[in-house]
Order: C-alpha cells, then sequence, then structure tokens
C-alpha cells in the first residue's frame, strides 16, 4: 500500500448510519470485463447522455456518433433503453463518490452539509427540460432516479442528525428536511419547471440550499 492509500485508510470519517450506496446497473466486476474501447465509449456516452436526447435516438444512430460498431454497443448492453439507463446510472455513481469524498470531518456540520450538496447536485448541472421529459419515459428510469435519489435523502439526513446532535442547528424533523433538499435539484430538472426558472437546475438547487441552510444555522 501506497503512502497516499495509507492516508486515504486512516483519515477519519463521517459516519452515515444505515445508508448504503445503490448497487450499479452495470457491477464493477463486469464492467471490469469490457474491453478497452467500450470502457471509453461509456464515458462518451455519459457525456452524450447529458447533453442530448438519447432516448429519441436508435442504436445505430448512437454507434455512429460514437464511430463504433453496433455490435460492441452490445456487448456493453443488451437494448437502448437499457444501454442509456446505464450510463445515466454510471454517471450518478461517479457524482454520488465524488460527493462522499468531499465531507471532511473537520469542517462545521452545516459547512459539510452546504459541500455535500454541492458535490451532489452536480449531477443535474447541465440538465435540460426536453431531455429529461424524453429520459423520464424510458422503462426503469423513475426507479433509477428515485433509488438515487432516497440515497441521497438518507445521506443528507444524516449530516443533519449530526448537525443537531453538535448544536449547529436546533432539534427538528431531519426526515422532512432531508426530502426538501435532496429533491431540489430533480424538481428544477422538471421538464415544466426548467424553462421558467432564471438560472440552471444546480444554481437554482445551491441557491434555495443556501437559504435553507441558514434559515437552519442556530445563532
Amino acid at each position: 500500500m501506497s503512502s497516499a492509500e495509507a492516508a486515504k485508510e486512516t483519515k477519519p470519517r463521517i459516519r452515515l448510519p444505515g445508508v448504503r450506496p445503490p448497487k450499479p446497473l452495470l457491477p464493477l466486476e463486469i464492467e471490469r470485463r469490457l474491453t478497452d474501447r467500450q470502457r471509453e465509449l461509456l464515458d462518451e456516452l455519459e457525456t452524450l447522455v447529458v447533453g442530448e436526447a438519447l432516448a429519441d435516438v436508435t442504436m445505430a444512430q448512437i454507434a455512429a456518433r460514437v464511430n463504433c460498431s453496433l455490435r460492441t454497443l452490445y456487448g456493453i448492453s443488451p437494448s437502448k433503453d437499457e444501454l442509456v439507463l446505464t450510463v445515466t446510472d454510471r454517471r450518478l455513481q461517479r457524482i454520488g463518490r465524488a460527493a462522499i469524498a468531499s465531507l471532511d470531518p473537520s469542517l462545521p456540520p452545516l459547512e459539510v452539509l452546504r459541500t455535500y450538496l454541492a458535490a451532489a447536485n452536480e449531477a443535474v448541472r447541465n440538465e435540460h427540460g426536453e431531455m429529461v421529459r424524453n429520459f423520464a419515459e424510458l422503462p426503469g428510469a423513475k426507479r433509477l432516479f428515485d433509488t438515487h435519489e432516497n440515497y441521497l435523502t438518507g445521506i443528507v439526513q444524516s449530516l443533519l442528525d449530526r448537525a443537531v446532535d453538535q448544536g449547529d442547528i436546533a432539534p427538528l424533523d431531519t426526515a422532512a428536511v432531508a426530502h426538501v433538499l435532496a429533491g431540489l435539484g430533480q424538481e428544477f430538472s422538471r421538464a415544466s419547471v426548467h424553462p421558467v426558472i432564471k438560472e440552471s437546475p444546480k444554481q437554482a438547487a445551491d441557491d434555495l440550499t443556501e437559504i435553507i441552510l441558514r434559515g437552519l444555522k442556530r445563532s
């Protein structure tokens, strides 16, 4: 083990009792068996899923977009819908890991929560209303979003409980507040909401998060 890895292992962590990350649609052991080119394609497709409505195109059109064969794509996923869901889940898993990595126990509890939510809201930085609407119509999309949002809610509630325990905020219904905070990004990404807000979904979620956290702060 390198010194960097050893430092990572011994770094103090914030306990999140009972919170478990969602299982990836593409398990790590299966991803490891993919070719280097297929793993590169997953990264390329992640960019396309964020920027375009892939729910409206065919596997052949996706293959042409990323300059690969249909056989290569089908080697990753058996259908277009499953491919889009897999790539989306892979992106959300990556953002979730980065958000967890941002947790610093040396910071005040509300600052930890603020930093975590800012990192988690990266999931909706480039969301577009029409794209989200089309994606939401895919079978399994709602379940995927709900799974990740429930995970986010669990972490936020744990961080709120920690803030209450340390006297940073007054006792309150942390489950209710966590539900609101965790759902802001997805709410502002909805096709009916995104066109009427002035900021991006991420910026709107970050701004409202700040208002809520300032209101919770114990003077």
